[in-house]
């Protein structure tokens, strides 16, 4: 497995709470999206229920025990960075392919108050509330692509990858 990239890019933020590409379905409750699941984080009860739906779609895409408990160890720390430092955001999960096997592919968006310096925030140990900083640095060493964006002011999008061995 290599070492996952971390890229960089500009944040985009929600138009009505919905990604820029469908402003116009801002009245819909919910999107109905083939093998995409979407969990409303705002609680530790939402931390659990993403990390249960995320978990159970890599089991459901074959991925092993050991990959599902990485997985889902993911989620709970993208999730519980929701919680903690935007109050509000949600989990998408859904999957791609590379021609044989399943890739599943977990986005974790908010619009909180975004991080000032990702670099920083990706090293072991940095912590702006005291705990023990390994949240993001653990995210990437789990997962095999790693990508983050965030806009201070604006919010944070994580966008992690696991491939099924």
């Amino acid at each position: 497995m290599q070492p996952a990239a971390i890229k960089y890019e500009p944040y985009t933020p929600f138009v009505n709470g919905l990604p820029p590409a469908m402003p116009a379905l801002a009245g819909v409750d919910e999107i109905r999206v083939p093998d995409e699941i979407r969990v409303p984080v705002e609680s530790d009860t939402d931390i659990v229920a993403a990390r249960q739906k995320g978990r159970a779609l890599a089991v459901r895409l074959g991925f092993s025990s050991g990959e599902a408990t990485m997985v889902a160890t993911a989620i709970s720390e993208l999730a519980r960075n929701i919680v903690l430092y935007a109050l509000r955001g949600e989990m998408v999960f859904c999957h791609e392919s590379d021609g044989e096997k399943p890739i599943l592919v977990i986005t974790a968006r908010d619009e909180g108050d975004g991080i000032a310096d990702v670099r920083q925030a990706m090293q072991d140990g940095y912590s702006t509330t005291g705990r023990l900083g390994v949240g993001l640095p653990g995210v990437k060493r789990l997962m095999d692509e790693f990508e983050i964006s965030s806009i201070v002011g604006r919010g944070t999008v994580v966008v992690v990858k696991k491939w099924k061995d």
